[in-house]
Parts: structure tokens; sequence; C-alpha cells
């Protein structure tokens, strides 16, 4: 249980305030334009690489082979990045769009494509 708690609690906790963040309407840093777009799109790279890098650091500690954990890491990146935007089009102010999944991956997918290229 100890396990548990040391590793995939801060996967769930991070998810947690991914997902309170996402529940927030109309979230804006109060810049204009092409910096608050910057700094929004900037922040879902790295919350979504924090998540990655949680999930990823969880796996290896149960001994999964690193190609494999990197894989298992992304998908499960990828797929809460999809229902984070699903859940999103329910909020007021709020739109679930398919650029962001990419934009949400972008950063865990920089993570893998180095840490590859490191192992290699």
């Amino acid at each position: 249980m100890t396990k548990f708690i040391k590793y995939w609690l801060p996967v769930i906790l991070w998810a947690g305030l991914i997902f309170y963040l996402s529940n927030r309407s109309g979230l804006k840093s109060g810049f204009s334009w092409p910096y608050d777009f910057v700094l929004r799109k900037g922040a879902h790279m790295v919350e979504f690489a924090i998540l990655f890098l949680l999930i990823l650091r969880a796996l290896e500690n149960y001994s999964v082979a690193i190609k494999k954990a990197l894989l298992w890491a992304f998908l499960l990146t990828l797929l809460y990045a999809v229902s984070d935007e699903f859940h999103q089009s329910f909020i007021s102010e709020r739109v679930g769009v398919l650029t962001d999944v990419m934009i949400d991956s972008f950063g865990a997918l920089l993570i893998t494509w180095w840490k590859i290229r490191r192992s290699s």
C-alpha cells in the first residue's frame, strides 16, 4: 500500500489538479491576445508533461521496461488529455477541441522522444 501511495498518489493528485483547473470557466491569464494564448498553451504542455513524468515514474517503479513504460505513460497521458477536453466541453466559456489534445500531448511526446534517444 505504501508503494501505491508513493508512486500513484502523485499521479492521482496531479490529475485532480488538472481536472480542477479545467472545471474553472473562463480561465484567462489577463494578458493580451498573443501572450495569453502562448502562456495558456505552454501551461497545457507543461501540466501534461508533468502528468506523463509522474505516470512514467510510477510504471518504472514496477520494473516495466523503459520503452513499454514510455508507451503506456504516453497512451495514458493522451487518454487523460482526451477526457480533459471532453470534460471542458461541458464547462461554460470553455471548449473541448482536438488541437488542445495535440498541444497537451506534445509535452509528453517531446519527453518520450528525448528518453528514447537517450536510451538508444
